[in-house]
């Protein structure tokens, strides 16, 4: 007799990806660790797949080939037909769905956790696709009180025209896990320690999950993507203003309207516009630069979750 509201099925294949970007070098260095020895990972009756997203690119330590591959999962990409001429990461992403999908299949992957860096001041963050998934609300409620004290954000992307198809959108259910500050290219323990939490506490809830284990209702607090920012910039189209010293890092916290956003060379203060409180994220993200992209506006929220639990139980 199941007596909690959602009763999923259990999961049975995870996939860790590292090194989607070749640059962001954690995920890249836990998952060629796990590769070598994947005891930490292991859970009983769950298979648990580390893999090397985007190789050419780790080997160069560079973000990408060709084309970023965490933008390239969508069905105009997916659907092309192979040829020598398409991107090299074109041509991943039909190899990586072909793994671990197809994409919206039944045979594709429960979940995909997706490792990367920023270079912002973010520290722990999950990345949540759908606001109405009861199992990954959970989830993250288990991941950020597991690792309380210290503070694990969540950035919901649910936008009819900011979303992307990422990488880990092939699974059931994606998860993109962001850490930092850590700049492209470095490793740094500290982030590598909290990654690593990350993805135990997050094994961790599945195996109790498959266990039979009933979570009850819960709430989590998410930043949910409004706006993308662009640096100001001048008739040539090149920067014009730098993120301004009382917003850099800064992420998550409050900017209110008229706090300083940029500066110009000349010592000018550019202030926040508009007329509500707003919360930064990515603040002067390097990546993000060719993306023209100086940070982005999210809206504070609460996401309710019904109790759930493993159908088989």
């Amino acid at each position: 007799m199941i007596s909690c509201h959602a009763a999923e099925d259990p999961i049975k294949k995870v996939a860790i990806f590292g090194g989607t970007h070749g640059n962001e070098l954690t995920g890249v260095f836990l998952v060629k660790h796990w590769l070598e020895n994947g005891t930490e990972i292991q859970r009983t009756g769950l298979e648990v797949k580390p893999f090397i997203t985007n190789p050419r690119a780790v080997k160069e330590c560079t973000r990408y080939i060709d084309c970023d591959l965490n933008r390239v999962f969508g069905p105009e990409y997916l659907g092309k037909k192979i040829s020598e001429d398409l991107p090299y990461e074109v041509r991943r992403a039909q190899e990586i769905n072909h793994l671990f999908g197809p994409k919206d299949s039944e045979d594709s992957y429960d979940i995909i956790f997706d490792l990367h860096n920023t270079t912002s001041n973010m520290g722990c963050t999950l990345i949540l696709e759908d606001s109405r998934s009861d199992f990954l609300i959970q989830m993250f409620h288990y991941i950020k009180t597991s690792l309380a004290p210290l503070p694990c954000y969540v950035y919901l992307i649910e936008h009819p025209s900011l979303r992307y198809a990422t990488t880990r959108s092939i699974a059931k259910y994606p998860v993109g896990i962001e850490v930092g500050p850590q700049p492209q290219g470095v490793l740094r323990a500290d982030i590598l320690d909290q990654m690593r939490k990350m993805i135990k506490h997050a094994l961790d809830f599945i195996h109790n999950f498959n266990e039979g284990k009933e979570f009850p209702p819960c709430a989590i607090e998410v930043y949910k993507i409004m706006e993308k920012v662009d640096y100001p910039r001048n008739e040539s189209g090149e920067i014009a203003a730098i993120i301004h010293p009382k917003l850099q890092d800064q992420d998550w916290k409050p900017l209110h309207p008229g706090d300083p956003v940029f500066l110009t060379p000349d010592g000018k203060t550019i202030p926040l516009g508009g007329d509500h409180t707003v919360y930064p994220v990515f603040v002067n993200e390097a990546a993000y630069y060719e993306k023209k992209e100086a940070f982005a506006k999210t809206a504070k929220l609460t996401l309710n979750a019904k109790s759930i639990c493993s159908s088989l139980h």
